[in-house]
């Protein structure tokens, strides 16, 4: 299309001529434009508006991050677990070995390195990236020490297998329904002096002539006949520190020196001494000092008998001799 202007000094018609420059700066023009109002409608969309891929990441990581409170909740049950295995790793099965416990300081040692999860860093969610990795190693060392403890514990098991069966387990009468227990250790009232003593023992009810059985493998170290306080009396070395001591029997099955087992029968229970009633009265000593027999029932007793048997033990009732 041709375009025309009025020449007022001629006062006619004239072509209009566009230079390439013009037009070039026209085109130019145009380009910043369209550019410009394309800007515009950019951000504006992108700010108000999520692309499908924008979506999609953002589900991913909404994903992500619920699979991560998964396995943190997983990874915190576990360590849970592996404390519970500690505890009793320390306070039963290397007590039991009269092993001692692991130090505080190997079980809760760190890793070293201040850099070790630096390349974590740098990523929005850095933090969770870290926590999670420092739980998961810390866990892994865990294990592994447990892992080396009980690898331990199973040697400590192979060489003291003849141990464990001279330790007293048992009650040394048979005692279901724990209705025989008369009187436990600790301060009683003494039957005869009606005072407040000592009694070193656990006394077990019973009709005359009911058994006695050795609570552990051992050699009988005494048999004694007497009339006099403890009255007729055994008492078996079970060797590792322990020693099992029986009164107020009636008549013995056992000799001395004789090695017996445990559940064998040793004796049976009578009133002799100064006895109030027909009843055992039993022992237990340690590396020469008596301790409390309740806890060396681990063998015959549940857990919840075991209960019970403690609540029995501990009335300040009135000994039986």
């Amino acid at each position: 299309m041709v375009k025309y202007y009025f020449d007022k000094k001629s006062l006619s018609y004239k072509k209009i001529r566009i230079t390439k420059k013009k037009i070039f700066l026209r085109i130019s023009q145009l380009f910043f434009l369209v550019c410009f109002i394309f800007f515009i409608l950019y951000n504006l969309v992108f700010r108000f508006f999520e692309s499908p891929q924008e979506k999609k990441l953002k589900r991913e990581i909404h994903n992500l991050l619920i699979q991560y409170q998964i396995i943190d909740k997983k990874l915190n049950s576990a360590n849970e677990i592996l404390k519970d295995l500690e505890i009793r790793d320390d306070n039963i099965y290397r007590v039991i070995f009269e092993a001692e416990p692991i130090n505080k300081s190997i079980r809760d040692g760190g890793f070293g390195g201040v850099n070790r999860y630096k390349k974590y860093s740098g990523f929005e969610y850095s933090n969770i990236i870290k926590d999670l990795n420092k739980k998961i190693d810390k866990l892994s060392k865990a294990i592994y020490v447990q892992s080396k403890s009980y690898d331990e514990i199973i040697k400590l098991a192979k060489e003291k297998e003849k141990m464990l069966s001279h330790i007293p387990a048992i009650q040394p009468v048979s005692n279901k329904n724990l209705n025989r227990m008369a009187s436990g250790y600790g301060y009683r009232i003494h039957p005869i002096y009606k005072t407040r003593k000592m009694h070193w023992g656990m006394d077990f009810s019973a009709p005359m002539g009911t058994p006695v059985y050795a609570t552990g493998d051992g050699k009988v170290e005494k048999v004694q006949w007497s009339r006099r306080g403890y009255g007729n009396q055994v008492k078996i070395n079970h060797g590792y520190g322990y020693k099992t001591f029986y009164a107020h029997l009636k008549k013995f099955i056992v000799k001395k020196n004789q090695n017996v087992k445990r559940g064998d029968l040793i004796a049976y229970i009578g009133n002799s001494g100064t006895s109030t009633a027909p009843h055992l009265h039993y022992e237990i000593i340690k590396n020469n000092r008596r301790v409390n027999p309740v806890n060396f029932y681990f063998n015959d007793l549940s857990e919840r008998e075991y209960d019970e048997m403690l609540k029995l033990s501990t009335l300040r009732n009135q000994s039986f001799d």
